[in-house]
């Protein structure tokens, strides 16, 4: 089995976050990057594959050079090999068509990506990639298990999970569950040192539109100050709550 597991180069979330042109665009000065957390649970469990089934896992990102840090890191864990698409990601459509490319040329089975990306949340990438290479596709995964041709995972919906078979190629969207974080790989010293011969292949991109743009960022507003009431006073914690907080 061939598994494609597709990796988002993302800020950490202690990061402190800014933005400049006019809040319009990402500031990365002093920011630390790692592998986009729903992104390393579906890595992690294509390594389950590649230890008991016998699979080969390469991994793929859409980015620049500085992103390279960040699949050697995937290949530290265990991947086999890993593919770099020379671009900047603009939008969610762009990154989709770029996968697409690479998942037809290299015909996979299995593609694992994250449900969404921690940065921008979209959450678009994993289902228009599917649909451009008519592959079958699981969204919010917490369960797979592949015998032969034949999936079965384990989604969750409002209100509970459900329980889906379906046929190879597929697309799984993952995210925490998919394996427990206990579970989560961390690179050894003889991962990092066999990274460093491992293919690194860097492709160019292929002609593709943005559908959207970016036309600005907001942080949250900062908290307001806090209230303390006295246990005695209940008036007055409910008067709060119905004049000014407005939650009864």
């Amino acid at each position: 089995m061939k598994i494609l597991v597709c990796i988002s180069h993302v800020p950490d979330t202690t990061s402190k976050i800014n933005f400049t042109d006019g809040d319009s665009t990402f500031d990365t000065n002093g920011v630390q990057f790692v592998i986009n957390p729903n992104d390393e649970f579906g890595l992690t469990r294509a390594m389950w594959f590649k230890e008991k089934q016998g699979a080969s896992v390469t991994v793929v990102n859409v980015g620049e050079a500085d992103t390279e840090p960040t699949l050697r890191k995937a290949l530290a864990i265990g991947a086999d090999e890993a593919i770099r698409v020379n671009a900047h990601p603009t939008d969610g459509f762009f990154v989709a068509r770029q996968l697409a490319k690479v998942a037809k040329d290299g015909g996979y089975d299995l593609i694992i990506a994250g449900r969404e990306s921690i940065d921008y949340n979209g959450g678009m990438v994993p289902g228009m990639l599917a649909s451009l290479i008519d592959a079958n596709f699981v969204n919010t995964c917490i369960s797979l298990e592949v015998e032969g041709n034949e999936a079965t995972a384990i989604r969750e919906i409002d209100g509970g999970k459900e329980t889906v078979k379906t046929k190879l190629p597929l697309v799984v969207g993952g995210q925490k569950g998919l394996v427990e974080e206990k579970d989560l790989k961390i690179p050894n010293m003889r991962g990092i040192m066999m990274a460093r011969k491992k293919q690194l292949t860097v492709l160019e991109p292929e002609a593709a539109e943005s559908r959207t743009k970016a036309v600005s960022f907001e942080k949250p507003a900062p908290k307001g100050e806090v209230k303390l009431v006295s246990p005695d006073n209940l008036d007055e914690l409910i008067d709060l709550l119905h004049n000014e907080a407005k939650v009864i």
